[in-house]
């Protein structure tokens, strides 16, 4: 798979985000501002990611 290391370092991002997300959603006060772009970066990797999946 000639993309394998990009592929891993995607899902490495987007498993901390999805960390970072409920962190911040566990707060008393979430930051409604910070929440939207954690959840619109991980949206973003999780796009490259499946456009990566179906170039292999």
């Amino acid at each position: 798979m000639i993309h394998a290391p990009r592929l891993n370092a995607l899902e490495t991002r987007h498993a901390n985000l999805e960390q970072r997300i409920a962190q911040e959603g566990a707060r008393p006060r979430p930051d409604d501002g910070a929440l939207a772009r954690l959840k619109r970066e991980k949206l973003q990797l999780k796009e490259e990611m499946e456009r990566l999946r179906r170039m292999n």
